[in-house]
């Protein structure tokens, strides 16, 4: 796809500076770009590419002074990361235009739905009592079971298996080999033989709007009711979401992350890499994990930043860190002084 500067300028609402009618084909890094492509400039670090990039056009903030002549042409914006996130996704738009399509190698059951423009790759399965809406793009290897909803301009990336009853909205995007339905954890005792007896998962998954997950990840299916995330959560991959576990609004979490089962967070969280969350506990709104941490009881005030295992604020956190490091030369000098003593 080929477009002028002045054409990108008007689809994210940027002021041109130098030739509007240079013409690029598309995005690259600002470290490797080439003639023809445009790239971005958001960090401090990296303003030294600027100078030498081989790029046609750069988006750049609107305050934004250059120490030194530059070739390509600029577009100024106030928000470079939030418009360069517009751009790639009218790009990869673009790229996957097509209409409806659905391989001769796919399985599409007689009583499932599929909405117009979808595309289903080969190998696919859409089960018995299925939907899928409009737009989405369904890749290889792909399991839709029973009576699942897909919502509209959905993407499912290969290996994706979303299990019976469970429900995905709108714009939803899960990346290779998620898992959305897997049973739950549940076993009881037996108090006779000590023997662990399945807890049937009977319900389901509900992914509101805009929710994304990342490869490898499982989200398992309630016990009995859903298992819930909210519109805008963003998940990264291989993370553990167990049964009937609420994630609330616009929360994101990173890699290696397990939440245990009937645990819910709140909205606008922000927890880090290798985080475990215990179950049957609430995290307030507003809260910062730090990668590693154990969150075993409920945080009940909000915005809080939190660290270590058991959990405490960030600042107690660092200081004790800091003390933790001093101790060996404390243990030293209580041995001298104690040595003193005895003589």
């Amino acid at each position: 796809m080929q477009v002028t500067a002045a054409q990108i300028a008007q689809l994210v609402g940027a002021t041109v500076e130098g030739d509007p009618d240079v013409t690029i084909t598309g995005p690259a890094k600002i470290e490797e770009a080439a003639t023809g492509t445009i790239t971005f400039f958001g960090n401090p670090a990296y303003e030294r590419f600027l100078y030498t990039t081989e790029a046609s056009a750069v988006l750049v903030p609107t305050d934004f002074q250059p120490r030194e002549p530059l070739r390509p042409t600029l577009l100024r914006v106030d928000d470079v990361y939030m418009t360069i996130s517009k751009l790639l996704e009218h790009y990869q738009q673009q790229a996957g235009a097509t209409a409806k399509t659905i391989s001769a190698h796919a399985i599409v059951e007689d009583s499932a739905t599929i909405g117009e423009n979808v595309r289903v790759g080969k190998l696919s399965v859409v089960s018995e009592g299925a939907s899928v809406g409009a737009g989405s793009v369904i890749h290889d290897q792909v399991f839709i079971g029973p009576r699942v909803t897909v919502g509209t301009n959905c993407v499912l990336h290969p290996g994706v298996r979303i299990l019976a009853d469970c429900l995905i909205g709108n714009n939803c995007t899960l990346h290779a080999n998620a898992v959305v339905g897997g049973d739950g954890f549940g076993f009881v005792p037996d108090p006779e033989t000590g023997a662990y007896k399945k807890i049937p998962q009977v319900g389901n998954v509900i992914l509101e709007d805009d929710v994304e997950i990342g490869a490898n990840t499982t989200i398992d299916r309630a016990s009995m009711g859903s298992t819930i995330l909210r519109r805008g959560v963003k998940l990264d991959n291989l993370i553990q979401v167990a049964h009937n576990v609420e994630i609330k609004e616009n929360t994101v979490i990173a890699a290696l992350t397990g939440i245990a089962g009937s645990a819910k967070v709140g909205a606008n969280c922000r927890i880090g890499g290798q985080v475990g969350i215990s179950g049957h506990i609430t995290v307030a709104d507003g809260t910062q994990v730090q990668a590693q941490t154990g969150i075993t009881n409920s945080v009940k005030e909000e915005g809080q930043a939190l660290a270590g295992t058991p959990f405490m604020p960030w600042r107690d956190f660092t200081k004790s860190a800091a003390a933790f490091k001093m101790l060996p030369g404390f243990i030293k000098d209580v041995r001298k002084r104690l040595r003193n003593l005895e003589k």
